[in-house]
C-alpha cells in the first residue's frame, strides 16, 4: 500500500547552539591581535567617545608574572595553581619603571625655555628637533631647488623639471635618454648635457641610467675616477660572481689594489636619492618586558614578564561622574549613560583579559624555551602553537592572534614571539631539534670551514647526520640561501689565496 507524499505545512521545534559574533567579541578578538601601541591607539578613541572613561596616569603597572623554568602550573585559571607556580605578581619585586622625578631636563620648563616664546606656539610638547625633521624638503623639491639655480635658460629649466618628474625614488631614471628627449621633443645631445649637470646635483649621483653611471659619477666628484675602476664598473656582473682573478687581470691591478678598489665602491651611495623620501626606521618597541627575578632555593633561575607600562595605558571608569549626570538625567540621557557605562565596563574588562592572556602565553613560552634565553640559539627547542595552547587551555587560533605583531624584550635582545615557534628536524634516538637551531649550526660549519677545503652541501649534510640530526641536502641549500651564503664554487673563488 503506497501512500502519497504530504505537503501540508507543519511546525516543528528545533534546539541548536550557534555562536554569535557581536560587535564587543569582534572588538575583543581585534585587541587580543592588536600590538601595544595599535591598542593604545584604540584607547584613545575610546576616550574620545566614552566620556565615562578615563585614563588612568598614576596607576600601578600592569600585571606581572613570574615563570620558572621547570615547573608548570596544572592549571591556567586555577589561583591555588598560579600562586603555586609562581605566576602570580610579586609585590615585593622593584618594577621596571624609572622614577624621573627628580631629573632635571634641559628644555623643559625648569629652565625657563618651554614656557618662553622660542617655540614659537606656547606648545610645551614642542619638540625642536622633531620641528626641524618635518620641514626637511622632498627629493623632488630638493632638486627643483637646485635646477632654479643651474639653468637661467627657460628651456633648460622645462627639460630639467620633466627629468625630476619621471625619477625613480633610488634617484635613477627608468627612462632611457632618448625616449625622453622624444617625449620632449627636443634633441638628445641637449637632454644630454642638462643630464651631466644634474647629475653633479646633491646627492651626487642622481638621474644616472645604470648602478655603472651612478657609481662612476661619485668617483669622478672624489677625483678617484681612474682607467682601472672604469674598468671595474663596466665589469660589475664579474664582481657580482667574485672572479677576481679575471677582474685583476682586466684592470691590470694585483690582489691588494682590487681590494681596495671593491672597498672604495662599498662606501659609495648606489641610491642616493633613497634617503630622501624613505621614512625614518621606527623602532622595536616591546610589548612585554622580561627581566631575571631571585633564584629559587634551589638555585632555579626565574623571569618576571609584565605588560609594557609604557605603551599600554590603564583606564578607569568615572563612576561619581556617572552617578551625578544620573540624578538628573532625562530618559534619554539615562539610556546613553547606561550604554555608555557597558561599553565602559566591557573596554576595561577585555584590556585586563587581554593583558593576562598576553602574560599566559608570554610566560609558557618563555618556560619552554628557558634553554635559549640561558645559553643562546644553539638550545632553542622546536615549538608549535598547539604546544602552547594545549598548555595553557586556549585555542590554537587565540594563541596565533596573540603572539602576532608582538614582541619581547628579553636579556638578549628584543624578539618578536613568532620568532620562538620553530619547525623540528627528527634526531637520533628520537630527539627532535628547532629548524632555527640546525640554520644556526649550518653557519658555524660554513664560516669555520678550512679555505682550502670548500665544503658542498653534501658535506655540510653529512657532518650534521653525525652530530645526530637527520637532514637532506636540499634542506641544507635551503638554509644556507637562506643565510645568504653563497655555494662552494663561490666561496672557494673568494676564499682563494691571491
Amino acid at each position: 500500500m503506497a501512500f502519497a507524499p504530504s505537503y501540508a505545512p507543519r511546525l516543528d521545534l528545533r534546539q541548536s547552539q550557534s555562536l554569535v559574533m557581536t560587535p564587543q567579541l569582534r572588538q575583543a578578538i581585534q585587541l587580543l591581535q592588536f600590538s601595544n601601541i595599535e591598542a593604545s591607539a584604540f584607547i584613545e578613541e575610546e576616550l574620545l567617545k566614552n566620556p565615562l572613561l578615563e585614563r588612568d596616569d598614576g596607576g600601578e603597572t600592569v600585571t606581572a608574572m613570574e615563570t620558572r623554568a621547570q615547573d608548570a602550573p596544572a592549571s591556567p585559571e586555577d589561583p591555588a595553581s598560579l600562586a603555586a607556580a609562581g605566576m602570580l605578581p610579586d609585590a615585593t619585586t622593584t618594577p621596571l619603571d624609572l622614577d624621573t622625578s627628580n631629573v632635571y631636563d634641559v628644555g623643559t620648563g625648569a629652565d625657563g625655555y618651554g614656557a618662553s616664546g622660542l617655540s614659537g606656539n606656547g606648545d610645551e610638547d614642542w619638540n625642536p628637533l622633531e620641528a626641524l625633521g618635518a620641514e626637511r624638503p622632498s627629493l623632488r623639491e630638493h632638486l627643483e631647488q637646485q635646477a632654479r639655480l643651474a639653468f637661467p635658460k627657460r628651456e633648460d629649466l622645462l627639460i630639467a623639471t620633466a627629468m625630476i618628474a619621471v625619477l625613480d625614488p633610488s634617484g635613477r631614471l627608468g627612462d632611457t635618454t632618448e625616449m625622453l628627449a622624444s617625449s620632449l621633443g627636443v634633441e638628445p645631445s641637449r637632454l644630454e648635457t642638462v643630464r651631466a649637470t644634474m647629475m653633479r646635483f646633491d646627492p651626487v649621483g642622481v638621474f644616472a641610467t645604470s648602478l655603472a653611471e651612478c657609481l662612476a659619477v661619485q668617483l669622478a666628484e672624489l677625483n678617484r675616477l681612474d682607467p682601472a675602476m672604469q674598468t671595474l664598473l663596466d665589469n660589475l656582473e664579474m664582481l657580482a660572481r667574485r672572479e677576481m682573478r679575471a677582474l685583476q687581470d682586466l684592470c691590470g691591478v694585483d690582489a691588494s689594489d682590487l681590494a681596495d678598489m671593491v672597498a672604495e665602491l662599498k662606501r659609495l651611495d648606489p641610491k642616493p636619492g633613497a634617503r630622501f623620501d624613505s621614512e625614518p626606521l621606527r623602532p622595536l618597541i616591546p610589548d612585554v618586558l622580561m627581566r631575571p627575578a631571585p633564584l629559587q632555593e634551589d638555585g632555579t633561575p626565574d623571569w618576571l614578564l609584565e605588560i609594557n607600562p609604557e605603551t599600554m595605558p590603564r583606564l578607569l571608569i568615572r563612576r561619581g561622574f556617572h552617578a551625578r549626570m544620573l540624578a538628573s538625567a532625562n530618559k534619554e540621557t539615562k539610556s546613553f549613560l547606561s550604554e555608555q557605562m557597558q561599553g565602559a565596563a566591557w573596554l576595561v574588562k577585555a584590556l585586563e583579559s587581554r593583558a593576562q592572556t598576553i602574560l599566559r602565553v608570554s610566560a609558557e613560552i618563555v618556560r619552554r624555551q628557558d634553554g635559549f634565553f640561558r645559553h643562546g640559539i644553539s638550545h632553542l627547542r622546536p615549538l608549535t602553537l598547539r604546544d602552547i595552547a594545549t598548555e595553557v587551555d586556549l585555542h590554537e587560533s587565540t594563541v596565533s592572534r596573540v603572539t602576532s605583531n608582538k614582541s619581547i624584550a628579553t636579556p638578549r635582545g628584543i624578539f618578536e614571539l613568532k620568532f620562538f615557534f620553530t619547525t623540528a628536524l627528527a634526531g637520533a634516538n628520537g630527539e627532535m631539534h628547532s629548524a632555527e637551531t640546525v640554520r644556526y649550526r649550518v653557519s658555524q660549519i660554513i664560516s669555520a670551514e678550512n679555505p682550502k677545503n670548500i665544503l658542498s652541501d653534501d658535506a655540510v649534510a653529512a657532518i650534521l647526520q653525525k652530530e645526530g640530526i637527520d637532514i637532506a641536502r636540499r634542506t641544507v641549500a635551503k638554509y644556507r640561501e637562506a643565510l645568504r651564503i653563497p655555494g662552494s664554487a663561490q666561496r672557494k673563488r673568494e676564499k682563494m689565496p691571491a
